[in-house]
């Protein structure tokens, strides 16, 4: 295993361990993160992401990581998260993509993809189904998400 390697296994063990400084560690100071749910996060925001998202999960998400492939400057992986959508307590099991760039032995870029009707079938039941694949149910759950990120920063 190569040091890139061991720096994605760090940051998932971290999140399966919902150990949020440890994965913040894993990260440049200057990372991008975007993913279908928030879009693109800078710095701090990130950081902010990953401890709201493992606060409302209130110890209630597993976290599976496998196919962990590097590089010097590139990598990816893929991860299952399982845990219950805060707004509606439903189960989701959301299987995700992951690219990487690094930089000075960091995480700097960090995209996420995911099928966002899949998901939001999960998360929405019905209303999911019939409105999930369309632009605008896409753009509200974005809006929704980074409107919880900016409330939670502005309690931290």
């Amino acid at each position: 295993m190569n040091s890139n390697e061991n720096l994605i296994g760090k940051f998932y063990t971290a999140f399966a361990n919902a150990d949020v400084k440890t994965m913040v560690e894993c990260y440049h100071p200057k990372v991008h993160f975007v993913d279908p749910a928030f879009g693109l996060l800078k710095g701090d925001q990130v950081s902010k992401m990953w401890e709201m998202l493992i606060l409302k999960s209130k110890g209630d998400i597993k976290i599976e990581f496998s196919n962990i492939k590097t590089d010097e400057f590139s990598g990816s992986a893929r991860w299952v998260a399982t845990y219950k959508f805060s707004k509606t307590n439903r189960k989701v099991i959301n299987r995700i993509s992951s690219e990487f760039i690094f930089q000075d032995g960091l995480i700097i870029k960090h995209t996420d993809n995911f099928d966002v009707w899949k998901w939001s079938k999960q998360a929405f039941g019905i209303t999911g189904y019939l409105l999930g694949w369309t632009g605008f149910f896409q753009n509200k759950i974005k809006e929704q998400a980074l409107l919880s990120l900016k409330k939670f920063q502005q309690t931290k």
